[in-house]
């Protein structure tokens, strides 16, 4: 790895992100009556797409917010360029990445299917919500406008048997019903906006252009889906917990049957959680859902048949379509199959710098301690330290901070944050009495013997139980 690549300047990446964070604290204070400070905001997001497509609209959205006379549309110019600058971000830390790994680029861009036809009247009541928010802005929020979203929801929401009678896309509406219940359930946490101490400046307004743009009727078009028949070889598990559910993703090399290019692939699968389930106790919530999770536990290939796929690379999984294969340690995939494996590409409303999570693998690495003032430690590669984010290593697996301290290798996923580039570990190999020794994330995902993974998942299924038996009784009830 060419790790000098990860430590030089991007052109042009300071400015980008500086419009878009000059925008961003517009929304604190509001979009009805912006006051003259407001207005540099707006005026620099304008000025950073001078030279594209969206300048005629963006500078007019801006000089009539400013003014205080905006409309839905203008919103919605606005949402579209903060996005377009983040997406310009996220290309070019793509393109650093791949140039610094050394991995093949696909140029084409990701193929969209059609967008589903919705209701207007949910998209347009969903936009109202969105743009009383950027007017009220984040200080102005209270719990009358947050539950302006809760019937907006609900319509997007119906029982199953109405939405197959009305012939609704339920994928498309109920990702933008989720995106809009999770934000507002975070502002009602937040009320009221004129008491908070400290903002979530660049979340929030995240949240709000995305939301903004998946009103736009056809911009929820899902990727298109191929089937995929061939070897899948995993590299490790990204695990994410929320106190009401968590998530497995699994990183792989698809090898296809007909010997055409190796190409880096995701599978996920996502369950609700009482928040009493914790550590190894998730892998039970998860494990039921999705077979992968068994291989990837055991370190064996899957053979796919025809299994779906989308032009992004993930995998939509079926149980039906995947059979257990061959041992396969992810070191070995990692050290000769990764190099030639390509990434896929990424929609163009999809690009944002938080979504960047590249499988690398590293070695012959030194570690390092943080720096004053930080926590975590670091490597040193080639000469240039890259910043390892152990806070990510979740607590589900054999894998802790102590391991990767002490490792020889590591097989991570290369992000990028507040301004520079992390790896996040997924398996270390590290030397244990002279031999060299596999830890992996996701060591447990398929079950483990480990005293402390068996002491997790018994807690687990006690806690499962309990609330299983007081939910039988209020449903008697």
């Amino acid at each position: 790895m060419r790790a000098d690549l990860l430590t030089d300047a991007v052109e042009g990446l300071d400015e980008a992100l500086a419009a878009v964070d000059g925008f961003d604290e517009v929304l604190v204070g509001g979009l009805l009556r912006p006051q003259p400070g407001q207005a540099v905001g707006l005026a620099g997001l304008a000025d950073a797409v001078a030279g594209s497509p969206l300048a005629g609209r963006v500078a007019e959205a801006a000089e009539k917010t400013a003014a205080g006379a905006a409309d839905e549309d203008h919103y919605m110019a606005l949402a579209a360029a903060r996005t377009a600058l983040l997406g310009s971000v996220h290309d070019a830390l793509v393109a650093r990445i791949e140039e610094a790994v050394g991995r093949p680029r696909v140029e084409e861009p990701a193929v969209r299917a059609a967008g589903a036809e919705h209701p207007v009247n949910l998209l347009v009541a969903a936009r109202g919500w969105l743009c009383d928010l950027a007017r009220a802005g984040w200080q102005g929020i209270d719990h009358e406008l947050i539950g302006g979203a809760a019937p907006v929801v609900s319509a997007m929401l119906p029982e199953p048997a109405l939405r197959r009678l009305a012939a609704l896309p339920e994928p498309a509406l109920r990702r933008l019903a989720a995106l809009l219940d999770g934000f507002a359930a975070e502002l009602a946490a937040s009320c009221p906006g004129a008491a908070l101490e400290r903002v979530p400046v660049r979340r929030w307004a995240d949240l709000w252009s995305r939301a903004m743009l998946l009103t736009v009727p056809g911009a929820d078009g899902a990727a298109a889906v191929a089937e995929a028949t061939g070897r899948l070889l995993p590299l490790g598990v990204d695990l994410h917990e929320h106190p009401t559910a968590v998530q497995a993703q699994v990183h792989a090399v698809f090898e296809p049957a007909d010997g055409g290019t190796p190409r880096l692939v995701r599978a996920s699968v996502s369950t609700p959680k009482p928040d009493t389930v914790v550590g190894a106790g998730l892998w039970q919530l998860l494990r039921p859902h999705m077979s992968l999770l068994a291989a990837v536990g055991e370190r064996r290939a899957m053979e796919l048949d025809a299994m779906p796929v989308t032009a992004e690379g993930d995998l939509i999984w079926d149980d039906a379509r995947a059979t257990a294969g061959e041992p396969a340690e992810p070191f070995t995939t990692a050290r000769v199959a990764l190099p030639t494996a390509t990434a896929v590409p990424v929609a163009p409303v999809d690009r944002h710098p938080a979504r960047i999570a590249v499988p690398v693998l590293l070695e012959g690495y030194a570690v390092e301690a943080a720096e004053e003032g930080d926590d975590g430690i670091a490597f040193r590669v080639a000469g240039e330290r890259l910043a390892v984010d152990t806070g990510r290593v979740p607590a589900a697996g054999p894998l802790t901070a102590e391991a990767v301290g002490s490792s020889a290798a590591c097989i991570g996923l290369l992000r990028w944050d507040a301004g520079e580039f992390l790896l996040q570990p997924l398996a270390v190999e590290r030397t244990v009495r002279k031999k060299s020794v596999a830890v992996h994330a996701g060591a447990w995902a398929g079950g483990t013997d480990d005293k402390a993974g068996v002491r997790a998942e018994k807690a687990a299924t006690d806690a499962v139980t309990v609330l299983r038996e007081r939910a039988g009784r209020l449903l008697r009830k």
